[in-house]
């Protein structure tokens, strides 16, 4: 990448930055051609053709990503309230808008939020930031930590990736009902297949959340479990990504082989600990993945 192109991406990554960062401000064109430092002439066509979505409409998904949020995660505050933050001045808009996107009306989505469509709604803005976060890793990003054990709340995902929609669906309706929030109880995923197996009813993972309280079932298939303590080799991914193939692969096939270690008889997992969802833009999340050592 040259010297030219590293300023370019560096330069739409603080657009997007001050985005996340300022969804209360007005994000008009002038205000953020001028955070990008590029002609407002041309940078709305730059960023359409870099993104392939627009300012105004990139804007738009991140406000409705945060309402969403206040929506699954904020019982005190009122739809009326969420509305006005989300950009619009009447609460009739807002639904209209929130129905069309994700196929529930507001309060539908507060009391049961489907998550498949609410993924499928916001790939645009992973892909934005995806477009920018080419990660190359260096041996200086791995730690070795001495992990305490973790007692867990398990549920499996077994078969077809396709369906692991549902799975997700389930663990966060069950973890609300049972008031295991991701501010106060990380989230784990223990990645026992590869996530592209050559035959795909053999994708398996286990996603679980840290608890040391009993177990509340709820009718799902929910289990107590524990993630083994000892030496790990820790590499923090700098964003909230669901594909974590190239950080697992450069610890199995570039770190592993010239550390001299050797992995322990555990899957490698993840780790994301959310300060406080509606407010923490999703490239801020730091991921952490964990491959165990002997």
């Amino acid at each position: 990448m040259t010297a030219a192109f590293q300023n370019y991406h560096a330069r739409m990554l603080r657009v997007l930055d001050h985005i996340d960062q300022h969804l209360d401000s007005d994000l008009d064109l002038d205000t953020v051609s001028r955070i990008a430092a590029f002609s407002k002439f041309h940078f709305h066509r730059q960023f359409t053709a870099t993104f392939e979505v627009s300012v105004h409409r990139y804007v738009q998904l991140a406000r409705m990503k945060r309402a969403s949020h206040q929506l699954a995660h904020l019982d005190a505050q009122s739809v009326t309230d969420i509305a006005m933050d989300a950009g619009y001045d009447a609460p009739d808009a807002f639904a209209r808008a929130f129905r069309q996107r994700f196929g529930q009306s507001p309060s539908s989505f507060r009391k049961s939020p489907d998550w498949v469509p609410w993924l499928a709604a916001f790939g645009p803005l992973d892909n934005a930031r995806s477009k920018l976060m080419q990660i190359i890793f260096t041996p200086d990003d791995v730690t070795i930590r001495d992990v305490p054990p973790t007692p867990v709340a398990i549920m499996e995902h077994r078969g077809d990736r396709a369906t692991l929609g549902d799975t997700i669906q389930r663990f966060i309706a069950w973890r609300k009902a049972a008031g295991l929030s991701p501010e106060t109880s990380p989230t784990f995923t223990i990645f026992r297949s590869e996530r592209e197996p050559v035959i795909p009813a053999d994708y398996s993972m286990d996603i679980c959340c840290g608890t040391d309280q009993p177990i509340e079932v709820n009718g799902e298939q929910i289990k107590a479990g524990v993630i083994p303590g000892g030496r790990c080799a820790v590499l923090r991914y700098p964003g909230n990504t669901h594909n974590l193939e190239p950080a697992a692969l450069y610890l199995y096939r570039d770190w592993l082989p010239d550390s001299g270690e050797e992995a322990r008889d555990f899957p490698i997992y993840c780790r994301r600990q959310l300060s406080s969802i509606p407010e923490v833009p999703a490239h801020e999340v730091i991921v952490e993945l964990f491959l165990p050592l002997k």
